[in-house]
């Protein structure tokens, strides 16, 4: 008997505890009549991080050239000094002419040794082969798979989801593939990596020792070369040509304060003409959103956004919710603020205290009723909690949460096993004593 009501009380004991336990415990494009020749195509405001223009971006392409890229990050996050000069191994260039690749001129060095940063320019500006596989010999200690390892893991890193690298040097294989969602992230992470920006944005360059410079294949940054697909606004990034993967191009672009990005996938060859489909749908892309859109603010820190009910507190049912921070987007320069609707993600009651500046949930801003951003929103003022209110919800909660339903309904039904068990006990007991 003794048993049993030991075996009552842990059970009773474990259905409160869980009671108590259970209790306490985008993208919008905006109307843009450019003629466009590239199968995938992502435009973003790098201040804003808006995708102002899209087209197909998440289909996977042979990144060609483009590559080199993420070979220049991995580079250089792994090579501590960039004056250090590194040996242009003879074994290294023999196998690209072996394998048929182009070199940029490093050949004319061979056995010799510059410097990173040279080695860098000859990556970026001729679209180097060589160059890629020098730096990805030396990074891997002469292994090249170590080298792509490294690449790989660089693009889960930013946040790339459908990327694969096979080569450092962008030569098409069914593995090596990218989206242009995904060279956007790779082309942003790039403009942060020391010296990328600058050597993007250079026509030419000497290398050490060279009486005639390396010049830049990406026509809209050269004045010089550029002819037609010169564009005065650009700052670089990388183009590149694959028979399978057709011309493509990052490039970027700043004009009176407005900083774009766009990367163009799959367009066209021209064989007869030389006509570079990828930097006339950049430069006219550019041209739409320098003179169409708009920084703008449809809500400041201090707009009203919505009321959110709280609980507990002395003498208000709800609290006023804001935007943290000023809402900046770029929008087109016509557009009516009608076209702006920001909903809160989370309408249920929250409960006191609060403090002014509190996150208090999410909300989503859309445009014409296409979400394209997410903002925070906080509460207005402080709100201080009633002691009895909380007390008295604190204790309604207990008494209506499904854990402690459950908790009793067990305590009944064991409180009617102990009672017949006793029942029981007792009689045969009575027997016992009067035979």
């Amino acid at each position: 008997m003794k048993k049993l009501i030991r075996l009552l009380s842990l059970v009773t004991a474990i259905a409160v505890m869980m009671a108590i336990a259970a209790t306490s415990a985008s993208a919008v494009t905006f109307e843009c009549d450019v003629e466009t020749y590239s199968d995938s195509i992502l435009m973003v405001n790098l201040d804003t991080g808006i995708e102002v223009f899209s087209k197909d971006p998440d289909t996977r392409r042979y990144p060609a050239a483009l590559t080199k890229i993420m070979t220049y990050i991995v580079a250089v996050e792994n090579i501590k000094d960039l004056d250090m000069k590194i040996e242009i191994k003879e074994t290294v260039l023999t196998n690209l002419v072996n394998s048929g690749m182009a070199c940029s001129g490093l050949d004319w060095h061979e056995g010799a040794k510059l410097s990173v940063t040279d080695v860098l320019y000859a990556l970026m500006l001729p679209r180097g082969n060589d160059a890629a596989m020098v730096l990805a010999d030396y990074v891997g200690g002469g292994d090249v798979s170590a080298f792509v390892r490294l690449m790989n893991e660089k693009a889960a890193e930013i946040g790339c989801e459908n990327t694969h690298f096979v080569n450092p040097t962008g030569v098409d294989s069914a593995d090596q593939y990218t989206t242009a969602r995904d060279m956007v992230k790779i082309c942003r992470y790039a403009m942060g990596v020391p010296l990328f920006s600058k050597i993007v944005s250079t026509p030419s360059y000497n290398l050490e020792g060279d009486e005639y410079p390396i010049v830049t294949t990406n026509s809209m940054v050269d004045a010089a070369r550029g002819g037609e697909y010169y564009y005065t606004y650009a700052t670089g990034i990388q183009n590149g040509e694959t028979e399978s993967g057709g011309t493509c191009l990052a490039a970027s672009a700043i004009c009176d304060g407005y900083a774009y990005l766009v990367v163009c996938l799959h367009a066209p060859i021209d064989y007869d003409e030389g006509k570079e489909y990828c930097m006339e749908e950049a430069a006219n892309l550019f041209r739409w959103a320098f003179v169409k859109l708009r920084f703008v603010s449809p809500a400041t820190k201090d707009t009203p956004i919505c009321e959110q009910p709280i609980n507990n507190a002395w003498d208000t049912q709800s609290i006023l919710l804001v935007p943290e921070t000023d809402l900046n987007v770029v929008l087109p320069g016509d557009y009516q603020e009608s076209d702006i609707t920001i909903t809160p993600d989370e309408t249920k009651a929250i409960s006191a205290p609060v403090k002014k500046g509190d996150v208090i949930t999410t909300a989503t801003v859309y445009y014409k009723g296409e979400a394209f951003r997410k903002i925070n929103l906080v509460a207005h003022d402080d709100v201080s909690a009633s002691p009895i209110l909380f007390f008295t919800h604190g204790v309604d909660k207990v008494l209506t949460s499904p854990w402690f339903l459950i908790a009793v309904a067990l305590v009944v039904i064991l409180f009617v096993v102990f009672v017949s068990v006793s029942s029981s006990y007792n009689k045969k007991k009575r027997k016992r004593q009067n035979p």
